[in-house]
């Protein structure tokens, strides 16, 4: 019986893992690629397309409550289901768009469906499925899903020379339509009939290390912690490899940016090996240092081929521990009830303040240059480490004063 609920968990990880996949690289990763293609076909400035890319960015943050409420109403997995239905639609929509108005639409409309299908989702369903397996499960789950920007950098710039931007987005549509549809699905009504067998009254739920009269607190700084790195990340990878071309590295952008993917995997691959002791608090913590020191050693090195790698690297390695630290650290400190509409909170704190990364970077790079906009974008990640650095010390003294 162990074996076959082993078997049924890897199998989830597995579909989960290749929609994220998907869903990161159709949604987010190529966008930076395409972009270029699609403001010189709309006619507008690259400025333009960052700048609507920003307001879908916070359209999908303020989105997010409502969708964190729903998986905890009607089931992630259903929630991930017509998510990834959304996303063709919307893909296809975009590749239709006659004019800029159904264009920004379109845009926005990905982001929205962007919430549903990625990682918000898909840690909410791996909590719904086993709470108490759940963190490691996120782990499993980050290590394969941190391949989207390996595979779909490289296969986005090499479709550009063969295909339009709109007939790229054609084909990223019709890949969540036939490929996690089915999966997304096949998840749903898995889950379905373990409710209806009484199965889910087996799972046990996680309590919170953080007692409730300091929760609302602590969610303030958490969700503050993760809404300034992840507009730091977002800075970052929404120019990551034209940024990298225009410091004078040419073709190597390409392969420098391929790296931080590989680099996400390894650091996951290191957490399950290296990090099983390690808090969710203290993860955090790693997750911003490396981050903030890999952006601080490409804004001193510019063009110097190491540094870049160094860069792309460190960068990678702290945003593969982040992700596992956006699932693992609330169901860590607040527990697996609710789980859903918390993360969908924090989502949207990260979210909303991310909106304006993508288009305030390239506006600071325009004014300040790359490398004064690098030692900027660090500063803040700083803040951020610091933020989390408090949180897990108050974590401390919560389970000692517990204990």
């Amino acid at each position: 019986m162990r074996d076959t609920k082993n078997a049924i968990s890897l199998a989830t990880i597995f579909a989960l893992g290749l929609t994220q996949i998907i869903g990161y690289g159709t949604l987010y990763y190529s966008f930076s690629i395409l972009a270029p293609g699609m403001a010189k076909d709309l006619g507008i400035t690259l400025e333009q397309v960052f700048g609507v890319f920003s307001v879908s960015l916070l359209v999908g943050g303020l989105s997010a409550p409502m969708i964190g409420k729903q998986m905890d109403g009607i089931g992630a997995a259903t929630v991930l289901t017509v998510g990834s239905l959304f996303s063709a639609l919307t893909l296809a929509l975009c590749a239709w768009s006659p004019s800029v108005a159904v264009f920004a639409l379109a845009i926005v409309l990905l982001e929205v469906s962007s919430g549903m299908v990625q990682y918000q989702a898909a840690f909410a369903a791996l909590v719904e499925s086993d709470p108490k397996t759940a963190s490691r499960s996120i782990t499993y789950l980050t290590l394969i899903g941190g391949f989207a920007s390996t595979i779909f950098w490289p296969i986005s710039a090499a479709l550009m020379g063969y295909m339009s931007w709109r007939e790229i987005y054609l084909v990223f549509a019709a890949l969540n339509l036939v490929v996690c549809v089915p999966l997304h699905f096949w998840m749903m009504r898995k889950g379905k009939a373990a409710s209806a067998n009484g199965t889910a009254r087996e799972r046990q739920r996680v309590i919170g290390a953080i007692p409730p009269e300091a929760r609302r607190g602590a969610m303030v700084v958490v969700s503050a912690a993760f809404a300034i790195l992840g507009f730091t990340l977002a800075s970052i990878l929404a120019h990551m490899v034209p940024m990298l071309g225009d410091l004078g590295l040419g073709a190597a952008a390409v392969v420098i940016g391929s790296l931080f993917g590989p680099a996400q995997v390894l650091s996951r691959l290191l957490n399950m090996i290296f990090g099983t002791r390690l808090l969710p608090p203290m993860l955090a913590v790693i997750s911003a240092a490396l981050m903030v020191v890999g952006i601080l050693i490409l804004g001193l090195s510019g063009s110097w081929l190491p540094g870049a790698v160094a860069f792309a690297i460190c960068l990678g390695l702290g945003s593969g521990i982040n992700s596992i630290a956006q699932g693992s650290l609330p169901l860590y400190l607040f527990g697996s009830d609710g789980y859903g509409a918390i993360t969908g909170r924090m989502a949207a704190a990260r979210l909303a303040l991310g909106a304006a990364a993508p288009f305030a970077f390239a506006m600071a790079m325009e004014l300040l240059g790359i490398s004064l906009s690098l030692f900027v974008t660090a500063a803040l990640g700083m803040v951020g480490m610091a933020a989390f650095v408090s949180v897990a010390m108050a974590t401390k003294r919560s389970v000692v004063a517990a204990g």
